[in-house]
């Protein structure tokens, strides 16, 4: 009866992603027509689906760029490069619709040590960093058995500084990976959506007014409270904002 029943589930999931295939190429014909919102329709319908690629929401960036339409081509360039980080394509176009944006914020440099540690733990993903553990690991292991079972006093000697080095190596590589994981579970980057949106010092409105942002200016969700965000800026700046105004990535 099991195999039945993953038999029909193959063959709906099967039948889904030749429906999605007919509609990327149906939105892709009428993007290339200038028919922007309805291509904008379609390829949402994907999404709603349950689609997702770069290639898709690096078109829903597009045809909304096509039509002005800031915000929305902005997180969509977003949602396209947290699938493709490296692609040179989307960067670019994400560049040119944050050329757009009326909020000019500064980034707050990174230095020193904070720097160069940021900068070697961004080298790999988190699985990246898992998978080098492992392997040193069992370079550690291989290592260790070789230097038990040695006789020559050179060859011994080897084995136990190539251990004791990869066992060093091992537990800085699984420091990085719980450091990647943190980091990765406290990123939780929002785009401003609200054409202008006040950010206020507390979360409620009669509270003072703190700054405002204006729609496709990138922010950190760091708290929530009722239907509040607490934001922060690349420049280091925090306020609240209603919900209503942000559309987390």
């Amino acid at each position: 009866m099991k195999k039945l029943v993953y038999i029909f589930i193959f063959f709906i999931s099967l039948g889904a992603f030749a429906q999605n295939e007919t509609a990327f190429k149906e939105a892709n014909k009428l993007y290339n027509e200038g028919k922007y919102m309805d291509a904008i329709d379609k390829y949402e319908s994907i999404v709603k689906s349950g689609e997702h690629s770069a290639e898709l929401y690096y078109n829903l960036g597009n045809a909304n760029y096509k039509l002005n339409r800031i915000a929305p081509s902005i997180y969509y360039y977003e949602k396209a490069l947290q699938l493709s980080p490296n692609d040179k394509e989307i960067q670019n176009n994400l560049a040119f619709a944050q050329n757009m944006t009326i909020d000019a914020i500064e980034e707050v440099p990174e230095v020193g040590i904070s720097k160069f540690f940021n900068k070697l733990i961004n080298v790999f993903g988190f699985d990246g960093w898992a998978k080098l553990t492992i392997v040193l690991m069992l370079l550690f292991v291989g290592l260790f058995i070789m230097y038990y079972f040695a006789f020559a006093t050179q060859r011994k000697r080897l084995a136990f500084i190539g251990s004791i080095a990869s066992l060093f190596l091992m537990l800085l590589s699984l420091t990085f990976a719980f450091q990647k994981y943190n980091m990765v579970q406290k990123d939780q980057p929002a785009i401003v959506f609200s054409q202008e949106a006040q950010v206020k010092s507390e979360p409620n409105l009669r509270s003072t007014e703190a700054f405002k942002l204006h729609e496709g200016t990138k922010v950190q969700i760091l708290d929530t409270v009722n239907n509040w965000k607490k934001i922060k800026l690349v420049d280091g700046k925090t306020g609240w904002i209603p919900s209503d105004d942000i559309k987390a990535l």
